[in-house]
């Protein structure tokens, strides 16, 4: 046994104290997420382009041009605003731009002198960028004159310099991502094109020319009627067939603004999109549920007045959003409420105070259905139609029993460890990863309500392989008989056993391709239980931190490698301890139940298929038989990941 070495002394010149943008360039994935793939090298494009959005959304600019030059790396960014201050600032004595683009958290964004609503409230978006470029150039266009000045991975180049003279007004920015900090600084054309359509769509009235130097193309969006034009490209893409011949627009300023377009279509399934001052909102929040609230409120109000609802039918809000596909916009004041985010992904809106507000504009929309009966009268009747369909389904679920007779009960899998439940609405299935995850789930599961089922390594991949294969494929024939439904042409969904089938695999890339594999059968031999929203996706922790003991224990579940270094950063200063759950089979019962199974504290994602034809070709291009798709897949997103070797 070797003595241990005698610990290195600590002194405060082991101190190392970052100045200016130095922490940004030494933990950039603090700042834009990271800088393996595609995403953080966009990010940068975005901070500029939204501090011109933001002029333009306080009615000070009209115009914002976007160049990707030759290189496909280096970017252009100019609008017709206000320009960035240049004077002096009366604390700093320097420059009020090169502040700005030197100093994390300066802007004039804090407060609403200068903007009365802003999608960048933190200051610092343009030093960020700066950090990272390993050369930029701001031009500003303000007081009579052209000014310029030039940095180099966050430091000033060139001081300030007072050119010609000059009539017009605005900024622009040129940079160029630093090779240093990105492993690829080439920018993806059809996502820069994505995002200045999306942004032109968000505010109406706006130009946003784009130029492609490299292809020598040039595309200009401008959308007079904003997100209702949004809604109709949806439409066209999604192939939604629409019951009523124009979407709804409602647009009121009570405190924010808010516009909101909305439309129902014969689908079953719908598509909402949420923005919060041109942040997307993939997860809703407080702005969601204010429409949502009006909308059935205006709904119930003009059928109890009219005497509508047939007798024995019973309306959810489910019902009355069946099918419907729409956008809401919300601008949001900094004097009114500071924006509040919930999660470390910041996709949903935490702000209670603009829920009553949204509410209150879309109670209006009784007023339309009064004033025009005949196409309230197609909405109600799409309503109740959903309604009775939704009842019929309810009703067959319930009346599938999951008790078995002798016959049957032989007939399940030896494998499967069955919960007690009679009732199949009240009973879910885990189709678990492996023997030793299947043991701690089995432990920690409630043996009432909850089954598992353990697979033996990686499924057979259904899409490459032959329907005969498959049905030869003892594992998934096994599943099968334990769902009860059948598969294929013989599928029977009132016959399945469980209320809810939920995949379970380890938080790690082999357990992210069993369950690509298992959702690939799922949709290919399967395809009503995704369809009826019967699959789900469990979502287990990668990592567990803990700060503090006893009464003043912290735990934080930890489901990506950013969120662990952005919970690391926020407790630097304290002693943590940081488990790695390699797999589920590593997970104490205890620590399963508390985080992957108690439906009271789980994430689940419902699996759901939104585009079919796009599904189609992922899949196909994903696990087909063809690897020139998987090859060329591989070739266009080998920089956003790290391999394990």
């Amino acid at each position: 046994m070797t003595k241990a070495k005698k610990k290195k002394e600590y002194k405060a010149v082991d101190i190392d104290v970052l100045e200016g943008l130095d922490p940004v360039r030494k933990r950039p994935g603090m700042y834009i997420g990271g800088t393996e793939g595609y995403h953080g090298l966009h990010h940068l494009l975005k901070e500029i382009l939204d501090n011109s959005i933001d002029e333009a959304m306080n009615g000070f600019a009209s115009k914002i041009a976007v160049i990707l030059h030759k290189d496909q790396e280096s970017v252009t960014i100019e609008d017709n605003g206000r320009g960035v201050p240049v004077d002096m600032h009366p604390k700093f004595k320097k420059p009020a731009l090169e502040i700005i683009l030197t100093t994390l958290h300066a802007g004039g964004k804090f407060s609403e002198k200068n903007y009365v609503a802003a999608g960048g409230l933190h200051g610092v978006g343009s030093s960020v960028v700066n950090a990272l470029s390993e050369e930029l150039v701001a031009t500003v266009n303000k007081d009579g004159y052209e000014w310029e000045q030039k940095y180099s991975r966050g430091k000033a180049k060139s001081k300030l310099k007072k050119g010609k003279k000059s009539k017009l007004t605005g900024t622009k920015i040129f940079f160029r991502p630093d090779k240093e900090i990105f492993k690829s600084t080439k920018y993806k054309l059809e996502e820069v094109r994505k995002t200045l359509e999306e942004k032109a769509f968000l505010n109406k009235g706006l130009k946003i020319e784009f130029f492609d130097e490299l292809n020598k193309k040039k595309e200009i969006f401008f959308y007079k009627e904003g997100i209702k034009a949004f809604l109709e490209k949806t439409l066209q893409e999604k192939n939604y067939k629409r019951i009523t011949a124009e979407p709804f627009y409602l647009e009121g300023k009570d405190k924010i603004k808010t516009e909101i377009a909305f439309i129902w279509t014969e689908s079953s399934k719908g598509s909402f999109h949420s923005y919060i001052n041109g942040i997307p909102t993939p997860s809703g929040g407080s702005h969601d549920d204010g429409f949502k609230n009006g909308l059935t409120k205006s709904i119930r109000n003009y059928m109890n007045v009219h005497s509508l609802l047939p007798k024995g039918v019973k309306l959810t809000a489910d019902d009355m959003r069946e099918g419907m596909v729409g956008i809401i916009s919300v601008q949001v004041p900094a004097s009114f409420a500071q924006l509040q985010f919930q999660g470390q992904t910041k996709d949903k809106l935490n702000n209670p105070e603009v829920t009553p507000l949204v509410e209150k504009l879309t109670k209006t929309f009784e007023n339309y259905l009064n004033s025009n009966p005949n196409v309230a009268n197609v909405i109600i009747e799409r309503i109740i139609l959903a309604s009775k369909a939704r009842a019929a389904a309810r009703t067959a679920s319930k009346s599938v029993s999951r008790s078995v007779g002798a016959s049957r009960r032989l007939n399940l899998p030896g494998k499967l460890a069955d919960c007690s439940a009679k009732s199949a609405a009240k009973s879910e299935i885990f189709i678990v990863e492996g023997d030793s995850a299947g043991g701690s789930a089995k432990q920690g599961r409630d043996r009432k309500t909850q089954a598992i089922f353990p697979l033996k390594g990686k499924v057979i991949n259904s899409i490459a392989s032959t329907d005969s294969k498959v049905r030869e494929n003892k594992e998934l024939m096994d599943l099968v008989r334990a769902l009860g439904c059948g598969s294929g042409e013989h599928i029977n969904v009132s016959k399945l056993r469980y209320g809810k089938v939920v995949i379970l695999t380890d938080a790690d890339s082999d357990g992210c391709h069993i369950a690509a594999l298992l959702m690939a059968f799922f949709f290919k031999h399967l395809k009503p239980l995704i369809d009826e929203g019967y699959l789900y996706l469990a979502q287990p922790p990668l990592y567990r931190i803990r700060v503090g003991q006893g009464a003043k224990l912290e735990q934080h579940w930890v489901y990506s490698e950013e969120e662990k270094e952005k919970i690391l950063t926020k407790l630097k200063s304290r002693k943590v301890h940081v488990t790695r759950f390699k797999g589920l089979g590593e997970m104490n019962p205890k620590t399963l139940w508390e985080t992957t199974l108690d439906p009271k504290t789980r994430n689940l994602l419902k699996i759901q298929v939104v585009d079919l034809k796009m599904t189609n070709q992922i899949l196909e291009g994903l696990l087909g038989k063809d690897p020139k798709e998987r090859f060329k897949l591989i070739q266009d997103n080998a920089d956003r990941f790290e391999v394990d070797i």
